[in-house]
């Protein structure tokens, strides 16, 4: 029988007028994997601060089983800044010793990205205190993670972790032994660790067996149950549970709540996007021109981030973006803004950005624009507009906007210097969205956002018409909100992932194992190489070919989808089309199998 390593008992905790927990009663045990959920500000970051026992209940107690021992990871870290990171994470551990530590080296591996600590100048022997916020937090979870725990009490460990970073975690924490209780953003990473759910809500927190997925399920259910009429039954928690079912392709686990119950429950509900349609809105509002690039090159000072890229943004087009630290991301999406404010007249070091006439570009970058501390909320979103078209015929006043973002009538009221990181990131996208503009680059979106906030945001951009960049380490977000993946690996190239996340993580290990040293062997075939090396090239000449014609594919099935839409009551023109439509995903399918032969080759 499993042992209680915490036992939480009839525990408040109140903030000034606020009541945040309310007699709650929970328990840890040893093999726990529970994940906390919740609106930021309800009280997950002082429920797990009090299970570590760093933060006292106002009524009731928080006990550990003798011996227990408890490692957290907070928002600030308690780092020296005067020591090294060899002696914050190894300590007094000789080079031999810990090198042949198996645990240490994986750690190292998985969170820097190698034993000698890329991108810290000195290595291990990096001093802590001119380092980012990032950067310490990562050093911090190392150490939390080499040391040995009974329980695990991590607060957004994900945080300043790219995907690789995110999934390396993963893994790590399903091979450990010791308990876990986790509050994140992250639904793909919930789902990977997590057995359990706590939904903190309103001064209580309701337990849910299973992940993520399951959560969302039982949740549904019970709010299904509890409704008095259809109306409420349409609600967000239903359309996410719809998208989990049906899925993006690169999700490869399957949710494990009952099938037939779940399908039942979304039985009426229709795919999160019409995506002809919205093709076809997109179409009116920005015409055939979006972003056009020819030949160009992106530079950071004198690094070369990309190299002769060809490459289109069209009308409704949904990409996500994804890569390796430093390799252009943010520099790509910075180039094409100021293209799109100087309308062309500024250009990259190297080639030519071509904006479209109609463009109207938001973009949302990572850091949190400065607003005027004495505005109320409501009134900073009246400054950019009153009312809102988001197409379909809906509209909505600002005030409208707010409460779907979470800002309550009381809240709208609040000053803008009195909100959190997480709710001046709300009024930010609010104020984006406001504007009306028909291209949008969302840098990063999902920081300091709780789950809650991003399915209200997913929900918003499944009915918005336009294009869409998005850079993300969410891949849940990623997966949810764009139609297809493309990847920069290092290379000074951008590449369409037809797997998606999946693909490029699968990619990425494969770049790190060709990269490491090979063994020492017989002398190769220096005729070989270059022949090797010619057919990497001709490789990659025809995936540039490739991933052109798979555009000019998809730009043709939504225009076959749009066509089949408007004659639906021509059985012979729907006939014709539905051939037409079928021939074309033939050769896409082709085109695919055979881009991911190249890309093994390249």
């Amino acid at each position: 029988m499993a042992v209680n390593l915490v036992n939480v008992e009839a525990v408040s905790k109140v903030y000034g007028t606020r009541t945040l927990l309310d007699g709650i009663s929970l328990g840890v045990s040893e093999g726990d994997r529970i994940g906390v959920v919740g609106r930021n500000g309800d009280g997950k970051t002082t429920l797990i601060r009090m299970l570590a026992k760093l933060e006292e209940p106002d009524t009731g107690r928080v006990t550990h089983t003798g011996g227990a021992r408890i490692g957290i990871l907070t928002q600030h870290d308690s780092l020296d800044p005067a020591a090294t990171i060899r002696h914050e994470i190894i300590g007094d551990m000789a080079d031999h010793e810990w090198a042949g530590n198996a645990k240490i080296r994986d750690v190292l591996t998985g969170l820097f990205g190698g034993l000698n600590l890329p991108g810290f100048g000195q290595g291990l022997d990096t001093v802590i205190g001119p380092l980012s916020g990032g950067e310490r937090r990562r050093i911090a979870l190392a150490k939390l993670l080499i040391a040995e725990q009974d329980l695990l009490v991590l607060d957004e460990p994900t945080n300043h972790l790219d995907v690789e970073g995110i999934a390396w975690l993963a893994r790590h924490l399903q091979e450990r032994r010791s308990a876990l209780v986790c509050v994140t953003h992250d639904r793909w990473f919930l789902d990977q660790v997590c057995t359990r759910m706590w939904d903190v809500q309103r001064g209580d927190v309701h337990e849910y067996e299973g992940g993520y997925s399951d959560y969302v399920f039982a949740r549904a259910e019970r709010e299904r149950i509890a409704a008095t009429e259809e109306a409420k039954r349409q609600n967000l928690i239903r359309k996410e549970l719809a998208w989990l079912r049906r899925g993006a392709p690169a999700r490869t686990s399957k949710p494990r709540f009952r099938i037939e119950a779940a399908n039942e429950l979304i039985a009426d509900v229709p795919p999160p996007r019409d995506r002809s349609e919205l093709m076809r809105f997109a179409n009116s509002r920005l015409g055939k021109t979006v972003f056009e690039l020819e030949n160009v090159t992106v530079q950071a000072g004198p690094k070369q981030l990309l190299k002769h890229l060809t490459w289109q943004l069209g009308p409704g087009d949904r990409i996500g973006l994804v890569g390796v630290n430093g390799a252009g991301k943010t520099s790509l999406l910075r180039a094409l803004a100021e293209a799109a404010r100087t309308q062309g007249e500024s250009q990259p070091a190297a080639g030519t950005v071509t904006v479209g006439k109609t463009v109207k570009l938001a973009y949302l970058s990572q850091e949190v624009g400065e607003l005027d501390p004495s505005l109320r909320v409501l009134e900073a979103v009246q400054r950019v507009r009153d009312r809102v078209d988001l197409g379909k015929g809906r509209e909505m006043t600002a005030g409208q906007l707010c409460e779907q973002f979470g800002f309550t009538k009381e809240k709208q009221w609040t000053p803008v210097g009195d909100l959190s990181g997480g709710e001046r990131r709300r009024l930010q996208i609010l104020r984006l969205l406001m504007d009306e503009p028909n291209v949008l680059f969302l840098d990063e979106p999902t920081n300091d956002l709780d789950i809650e906030t991003l399915t209200q945001l997913e929900d918003l951009l499944d009915g918005w018409p336009g294009s869409m960049i998005v850079i993300s380490h969410d891949r849940f977000f990623i997966e949810r909100t764009t139609d297809t993946v493309w990847a920069l690996l290092g290379d000074a190239a951008l590449r369409m992932l037809p797997r998606g996340v999946d693909e490029y993580l699968e990619r990425r290990r494969r770049m790190i194992e060709a990269a490491a040293p090979a063994p020492a062997g017989p002398a190769k075939d220096k005729s070989a190489a270059t022949v090797s090396s010619k057919d990497g090239r001709a490789a990659k000449k025809e995936l540039q070919k490739i991933e052109r014609q798979l555009n000019k594919l998809s730009d043709r099935e939504s225009l076959l989808h749009a066509q089949i839409a408007d004659h639906a009551t021509d059985f012979e023109k729907v006939a014709g089309l539905d051939a037409e439509l079928r021939e074309l995903l033939s050769e896409r399918d082709e085109l695919e199998m055979r881009w991911l032969e190249l890309a093994e080759e390249a």
